[in-house]
């Protein structure tokens, strides 16, 4: 991001609350009376949308004690704003009755950079003060390296030393708390923990394993990426130099499972909701959103689009999306789940997918695949082949996903297709051609799909019949091939 420019005066602590233009909320508490308690890990767009103003929020209601340490993982140019910025930054909501409504956020008490600060990290990790550990990492940073002593520089590896540094020193340990969108963050995290305590040794091992707590969570928030034309945005409509403010949505969700080790934050007071299990949470807004938006991505850039809202407003897309969700996916969810039913939620989604002051760029919904379409859109066609239900919107959007692996869309343009397995993907798409087998016969990804013929032959025909040109891929969204 570039500099502000020179009328509009740069956000600090000293500028924070000059008069602006239009009403800008700013912290109404003593940032000075900030206690730090959180370390989080992966300072993004997403964090500083959701947790962080989840923080922000206690702490204008007087629970001061819950101040957050943000830590970056790799690149330096977050860390550099936020210093120059006292670690504020703005939050701006767009869409819905409260359009444009923005809040500057004060909760940050101190940014480090995992590459560069990685002693400070340890000794802010060991600090008694330190009483939840947070995690945005991405689904891949929950993968050890294979080299124990790259696995013991990792995020994961930091935890355990602090955990054992506060065993040995006999202070409470703290909960690890990821905010990932993974099936089952809580025991990915375990897993990454335990396997590096146990290469420490029996006593670490069994102690984390009887003191510490990681509980799951769903976190629930759509945050596109920040562009230069927000941020003069930013400043033209609030007269604030923010050189990296955070554009999202007016939907926020977070739940919480109730396992805290060591206090918990007083979170439900400002909207989260604390509850025995997540699990049925996480499978209702991951089918229905993150299953939902890989469909989307693929079935929207091979459709010409370029961004969630632009597709939403093509009939054939959006005719396509609301009957893959209420027809194929929602009947396979629980319909029992306090505050989650699958029909409401349906309409919800499709409402945020629609707004145009929010539309999230169709590259980044196809961004990891290989990761994503496993863990949110396969398992719905697996429980649905599993019951005999209705599919074929399913079989389409894996179609459509094994067609843009070739890297080239619709009208012979290069895709630049973003996926750590891009290269074996698109090979064996372009091997494949219109057989899908090749893809299928990658069963880390697809499992066991390859044994389904009926599918097969679904994936077929659409491979074959839907993308010859987006006329052929229209009338398979109207009518997708198994119908």
């Amino acid at each position: 991001m570039s500099e502000p420019a020179p009328s509009v005066p740069a956000l600090n602590d000293r500028t924070v609350d000059a008069p602006h233009r239009h009403e800008l909320r700013t912290p109404g508490y003593d940032r000075a009376a900030l206690e730090p308690a959180v370390v989080h890990f992966g300072v993004g767009g997403f964090h500083r949308a959701h947790q962080a103003v989840y923080f922000d929020e206690l702490a204008e209601l007087g629970f001061t004690r819950w101040g957050v340490i943000g830590v970056g993982m790799s690149r330096p140019e977050m860390g550099q704003v936020l210093d120059a910025q006292d670690n504020l930054f703005t939050v701006v909501q767009r869409g819905g009755a409260d359009d444009s409504a923005a809040r500057v956020i004060g909760c940050v008490t101190e940014y480090l950079l995992l590459t560069e600060d990685r002693q400070e990290v340890a000794e802010r990790l060991a600090d008694p003060r330190t009483r939840l550990v947070t995690l945005t990492v991405t689904a891949d940073g929950y993968v050890l390296p294979p080299d124990p002593q790259e696995a013991d520089r990792s995020v994961f590896g930091l935890v355990v030393d602090a955990l054992d540094a506060r065993r040995r020193a006999r202070r409470a340990p703290f909960t690890v708390l990821s905010c990932d969108n993974l099936p089952d963050s809580a025991a990915a995290t375990r897993e990454a923990v335990m396997t590096l305590a146990g290469r420490r040794g029996p006593a670490l091992a069994r102690w984390i394993a009887e003191r510490v707590s990681f509980p799951g969570s769903m976190v629930d928030r759509i945050t596109p990426a920040t562009t230069p034309g927000d941020r003069d945005e930013v400043e033209d409509t609030f007269q604030v130099g923010d050189r990296w403010p955070v554009i999202t949505e007016p939907f926020t969700q977070w739940v919480i499972e109730d396992d805290f080790c060591n206090d918990r934050p007083p979170l439900d007071r400002v909207g989260v909701l604390f509850v025995d299990d997540v699990a049925p949470y996480k499978l209702i807004k991951s089918r229905l959103l993150n299953g939902v938006h890989c469909a989307l991505g693929y079935v929207g850039h091979l459709a010409g689009h370029h961004r969630t809202d632009e597709a939403m407003a093509d009939p054939a897309v959006a005719g396509f999306v609301e009957r893959l969700m209420r027809e194929e996916i929602a009947p396979l969810l629980p319909a029992d789940v306090p505050g989650m039913d699958p029909t409401a939620y349906c309409g919800t989604v499709l409402e945020r997918l629609r707004n145009p002051s929010i539309g999230d760029p169709l590259a980044r919904l196809c961004r990891r695949g290989s990761t994503k379409v496993p863990d949110y859109l396969l398992p719905s066609l697996h429980d649905a082949h599993a019951q005999d239900s209705p599919r074929a919107r399913l079989d389409l959007a894996v179609a459509a996903w094994m067609r843009y692996l070739r890297a080239v869309d619709l009208d012979g343009r290069p895709i630049d297709v973003q996926d750590a397995r891009a290269e074996e993907l698109r090979d064996a798409a372009l091997r494949g051609g219109d057989d899908p087998r090749p893809l299928l016969a990658l069963t880390d990804v697809f499992g066991d799909l390859a044994t389904d013929d009926a599918d097969v032959a679904v994936i077929h025909r659409s491979l074959a019949d839907a993308f010859d040109s987006r006329g052929s891929l229209r009338s398979a969204l109207a009518s997708p091939p198994g119908v």
